[in-house]
């Protein structure tokens, strides 16, 4: 299947098409407070906590809120792109944590022991993996007793209005990430491994005021960035007469939400 999800390794080799993608929501979100603070206030973080991050990407969250988290924390990196995880090690080390380390990692197969963290953030990534079940098994794992993990995704309505031009490539009409790992599948998976799982969704909407970013946000991964010439010219169409039919704008409601499971003492 194309999706977001297919060709992860030319797709995460480094930042650059993830970047065209967290454009469209850096720049045009409408929210009371943004993405990254209002997860940061969500974590049950405490100072010296030992926390990892699976599917790091290139920090772009801890470099956001460093100066909202408490002291200490010692935060280690992984991510299954080596490039993702030499960014996010040069982008973190210089900020206020206890320690910064990082490593190439499968997060169905995590390279640590038993009970070695307090905390576990999994943010948008487990539509990735092809057993998610068995990626929270390996978070359960390592989790310390009373440790808590920590997953974002998306709703299977996300920016549906948006998603709905991609037709023209033969995609579904819908957030690709939302449909494979979304809100129910998260809470069924973390409910049956930890015995509890709890969800806050953040409420938000897009108002995009430049068609270009919405073409170089939805061709940055497949089937978008194979079409050929006359598909494009197609979705260019599309995207014209959803701004015209917007008086100048494409607004859209989002879905994302953060779940938090504890494991037990």
């Amino acid at each position: 299947m194309s999706s977001m999800t297919s060709g992860n390794a030319k797709q995460y080799a480094d930042s650059r098409k993830l970047a065209a993608r967290a454009r469209l929501n850096s720049e045009y979100t409408i929210a009371d407070i943004g993405w990254f603070p209002w997860v940061a206030h969500q974590l049950p973080l405490q100072a010296g906590n030992c926390v990892l991050d699976v599917g790091c990407g290139p920090a772009w969250f801890w470099a956001a809120v460093a100066d909202q988290l408490p002291v200490g924390l010692d935060l280690t990196l992984t991510d299954l792109s080596p490039g993702m995880v030499q960014e996010a090690i040069e982008r973190c080390r210089p900020l206020p944590f206890g320690s910064v380390t990082g490593q190439q990692a499968d997060a169905s197969a995590l390279p640590f022991g038993d009970d070695s963290f307090d905390a576990v953030i999994a943010m948008h990534m487990f539509y990735h993996l092809a057993d998610p079940s068995k990626g929270i098994a390996e978070m359960h794992r390592i989790l310390k007793p009373g440790g808590f993990l920590a997953v974002t995704t998306n709703g299977a309505g996300n920016m549906r209005g948006l998603y709905e031009l991609t037709a023209v490539f033969g995609s579904p009409p819908h957030d690709p990430a939302g449909a494979a790992f979304g809100y129910d599948t998260a809470e069924r998976l973390m409910q049956a491994q930890f015995g509890n799982v709890s969800m806050t969704e953040h409420p938000a909407r897009l108002r995009v005021a430049q068609p270009e970013d919405v073409f170089l946000a939805l061709t940055s991964y497949p089937p978008g960035d194979e079409a050929d010439d006359t598909q494009l010219t197609a979705f260019r169409d599309a995207i014209d007469k959803a701004f015209h039919a917007g008086e100048g704008v494409l607004e859209v409601e989002k879905e994302s939400g953060l779940f938090i499971s504890r494991k037990a003492d």
